[in-house]
Parts: structure tokens; sequence; C-alpha cells
């Protein structure tokens, strides 16, 4: 009896384990692979090995060069992406573009870290920061991440792919709010900024506050802008994006274009879906009237 109980044991716990490896290697198929080209780069700013996922034009001809479209947050939305590239270029409302997706580390909770501003904390508070909470080890280093995508995946790309000089910045949530640290830190590197629903709240709307004051930096060639909110989200991201619209209003410089939109009746993870051919389209109005 002993021995039979010891076995249920065992075939119990075995069982348990089979499963967890089987959720485990579909979360891990799900969320660090791709249907596109996998290529792992390892990163000298991060000190880490890390994966891009690449996304070619059909019919991808390396004497031609091609828009470049980067991305935060790996498979999410992905197949949104290419399904809205492939339908609007096909209309010629756009020129297809290769779309590189950066997903977040898969054993590491890398996201906070690598997109939170190095201003914010990257455990992410409503409230203000108390002065005296200010140890290196709390903030996002969005800095890093940004080294990361300017000195690593961009000179790869370039080296790899035909790509040329139009080129968009998109995120979601934090991303969104890493898209708004890179545009004034970083303003040339980009032509075209996507934020949907930017986390801009952190730390009593730090983030608002610092692409205000940062605006000022964004001169020369025209810059776009596209914001997106969904028309159902709560009012702490409402009240951080229309500080954001406050901030364009009062300091964006002449070169500075933007639009925005709300999604009716979207929350927080259904607005990018619903943003992302709508940005694309403003995008390309903007090149043809700007550029």
């Amino acid at each position: 009896m002993k021995f039979s109980n010891k076995l249920k044991i065992i075939i119990v716990i075995s069982i348990i384990c089979i499963i967890s490896i089987f959720v485990l290697s579909k979360r891990y198929l799900e969320d660090y692979t791709s249907d596109f080209i996998d290529h792992n780069i390892y990163s000298t700013a991060l000190g880490e090995d890390r994966k891009i996922f690449i996304r070619l034009p059909k019919g991808y001809d390396k004497k031609k060069s091609y828009p470049l479209i980067i991305k935060s947050d790996g498979n999410f939305n992905l197949s949104r992406w290419d399904e809205s590239m492939a339908e609007l270029s096909q209309k010629n409302k756009i020129e297809d573009s290769i779309i590189v997706a950066i997903p977040n580390l898969f054993w590491v909770d890398s996201r906070n870290r690598d997109l939170v501003p190095p201003y914010a904390r990257k455990d992410v508070k409503i409230e203000a920061r108390p002065n005296t909470d200010d140890s290196p080890l709390i903030f996002g280093k969005a800095d890093l991440f940004l080294n990361f995508i300017e000195l690593e995946v961009i000179p790869y790309l370039e080296s790899n792919y035909s790509i040329n000089n139009n080129r968009v910045l998109s995120g979601f949530s934090a991303g969104g709010s890493f898209v708004l640290y890179t545009i004034v830190t970083k303003p040339e590197l980009f032509s075209g900024y996507f934020a949907f629903s930017p986390a801009a709240w952190y730390d009593k709307s730090i983030v608002v506050n610092e692409f205000k004051k940062g605006l000022n930096k964004v001169n020369g060639k025209p810059l776009f802008l596209y914001l997106s909110l969904g028309g159902a989200e709560n009012e702490i991201i409402t009240g951080s994006f229309k500080g954001l619209l406050s901030a364009i209003e009062s300091e964006a410089p002449i070169n500075f274009y933007s639009e925005y939109s709300y999604s009716v009746g979207a929350g927080h993870v259904e607005n990018p879906y619903i943003s992302v051919p709508i940005a694309l389209e403003a995008y390309y109005k903007f090149r043809a009237e700007k550029i």
C-alpha cells in the first residue's frame, strides 16, 4: 500500500512536470519565436544576447531600398502589422517596409527595465518619487536599450538588408514611453514615431514633464508623432495623454508634426490593434506633404 501511494505521488508529480514543460514550451514558441526571420545579436550595450524578428516585404529585392519600422514587444500585434502593411501597400497608400520587432527577454522580466526612461522607476508607481528614493538600481534603462537599437540593431540591419532613411519607431504602453523618450533624446534617429496608449503617468507624470522640456531639442528635419488612446482607458492614462497633447500644443517646434486619435470603446490592449493602420496612413500623409 505504501509503495502504491508513493507511486501515485510520483505519477502525479510527473504529470505536473510534463504539463508545465508543455505550457512553458508553448509560451516560448509564442513569445520568443516568430513567423519571420529570427536573429540573435549579442548586445554590448545591454551585456546580453537579444533576439530580433525581421519581417521582409513580399518579393523583397536586395537591389531596392525599403523603409524600416522598429517596434518593441516582439510578437505583440506583429501579425496585425504584417497584414496592415501588406494591405495598405497593395493599395499604394504606404510603402511596404522591413519590420523589426524586438521581443522582451523570455527568462528575465526585462520589459520595464528596457522601456521605462532613466528618470522614472522601473517598478512603476503613480505617485511622485520621493527625493530620497534615488538609488541607480530603481530606474529604467531605456538609455541602454536605445543604445542597443542605435549602435547595434540598426548597424546590423544596414549591413545585411537594403534599408533607406524612412524609419519609424513604434511602441505600446511602456513602449510608448520609450518612444516619447527617444523622440526628445535622439530625434534624428527616426522620421516617424508611433506611441499607442503611452504610459506617461509614471511618477506623477514625469514622462509628460520630461517630454515637454525636451521638445525644444527636436529641431532640424521634419518629424512626425502619432499618438492614440483607447476611449475606454482609465482616467490616469487618459490624464497623462491629455498632458502630452497640451505639451505639444505649447512647446512643439515648427518641424514637429503630430496627430492623435481616440479608439472609440477600446481598452488598453485593444487600442494598438486599431491604431496600426491609422498611424501608417497618417504618417504617409505627412511624408507626402512635408518631405
